[in-house]
Formats: structure tokens, sequence, C-alpha cells
């Protein structure tokens, strides 16, 4: 496996609109995308840091992923996510490497991305998120 870059990093926060506010008024960024993911339960707003997205994930339902991750550790950086090409051929990788997988097949994630994620148990305690942009 061999990512291309750091597509992005999520930070959970409790209140997206909040948090947007830091992330415009006091870093100088600007938010350019807001979306529903409702399958993942969450809401999500990104910010561009050179080739690099920040993604805000606010849980729209408690017992969502995000909503369980504020309940037990707070607000803070949730996952880091990876660019990959032929995520199909990336998850094969991880699991002959014996990567426990959260998704066996990709999905859709924000910005129409394909999206799978690595257990944190089998990676050090990170959640990663691997991303393929298949529109071009």
């Amino acid at each position: 496996m061999k990512p291309s870059h750091i597509e992005h990093i999520g930070i959970a926060v409790t209140n997206l609109e909040t948090a947007i506010s830091f992330y415009e008024n006091v870093l100088g960024l600007k938010c350019y995308n807001i979306e529903e993911v409702a399958d993942q339960k969450v809401r999500t707003a990104f910010f561009k840091v050179g080739q690099t997205k920040i993604e805000l994930l606010e849980s729209t339902d408690p017992e969502g992923p995000v909503g369980k991750f504020i309940e037990k550790k707070g607000e803070g950086i949730h996952h880091i996510a990876f660019s990959v090409e032929n995520i199909e051929d990336q998850l094969e990788h991880a699991t002959e490497m014996g990567v426990r997988l959260i998704d066996c097949k990709p999905r859709k994630g924000a910005e129409g991305l394909d999206i799978a994620f690595l257990h944190p148990k089998s990676t050090s305690g990170v959640l990663i998120e691997l991303c393929e942009n298949k529109k071009g």
C-alpha cells in the first residue's frame, strides 16, 4: 500500500457551527463544503490547508460512530484519511497483511469518495480511512 497523500484529518466536534467559526475566524480558513452523510450519521464541514483537508464531524445520532466516539473520548482527532488508488486492492492487501478491517468493501463517503476504514486495533490505536476519488 502506498498512499499518495493525506486526504484529510477527521475531527469529531459536538457543534459544527461553533467549530466552523473557530476554523474560519481564528485560523482564517474557509469552509468550502457542508454535507450530511446519513449512513454514517454525521454532518461534515471541510477546509483546505495546502493539499490536505480538515473534516469536522458532528454526530446526527448519539448512537452513531462519531456520537459514541465523543461520548467515550470527547472532541478531538477522530481519524486520518489517506488517498489511495485501487481501494479494493488495498483492502485485500491489508487483509493479507493481517490488518483487521471495519469495511471489507468500500462505501460512499463525503464528497463522493469511496472509503473504507481499518480497525484501530490493527493500526496502533489510530482509526485509518482509505479514500479513492474515482471521479478523477
